[in-house]
């Protein structure tokens, strides 16, 4: 019962957008018909879940769901105009010439490519990147993204500066 669209239209448009298409889906509604569930389903909700519910339900199955979607593996190989990526042999290449990175630096890139078109914050990227302990700041972060910049020349366009949240790798040009 949301305001001005139902659920349902909601996820259809989130199935339609490439950016969103394989993002975990539970329905949470009022609608507890079977049929409204099977029309759910159909429409690519991950779960359904009727209201009432008990916290400790919706708590399992929302841990389901992670665990599924989470058992997605990145890509081995990524490419995006002049510019490619093969994460299992740890080589970036822009126009059929070897580019070499630090591990950081392909770790980074690698990390913005699987998400191309999504912004993430420094605080992400570090990380992500860098693992939930690291004591440096977040300018690490920007000085990795100018040197990959550099050294990927015309194919470093596509990592974006996102002002006021921090960057992205966008769509060819």
């Amino acid at each position: 019962m949301l305001p001005g669209e139902n659920g349902l239209e909601v996820l259809k448009k989130l199935r339609a957008s490439t950016a969103t298409k394989d993002l975990p889906v539970i329905m949470i509604t009022a609608k507890g018909a079977e049929y409204d569930k099977v029309v759910g389903l159909d429409l690519g909700a991950d779960d359904y879940v009727a209201k009432p519910f008990g916290m400790a339900e919706l708590v399992a199955r929302v841990k389901a769901l992670l665990r599924r979607s989470g058992e997605t593996q990145s890509p081995d190989h990524m490419e995006s105009g002049e510019l490619t990526v093969d994460v299992k042999k740890h080589t970036v290449s822009v126009e059929n010439r070897p580019v070499t990175l630090t591990f950081k630096e392909f770790s980074l890139l690698a990390c913005l490519m699987e998400s191309a078109g999504r912004a993430f914050t420094r605080d992400q990227l570090l990380e992500l990147v860098w693992g939930y302990d690291y004591e440096g700041g977040t300018r690490t972060v920007d000085v990795h993204i100018q040197t990959l910049r550099t050294k990927l020349g015309v194919s470093g366009k596509r990592i974006e500066t996102i002002r006021g949240v921090g960057y992205r790798f966008g769509e060819e040009s």
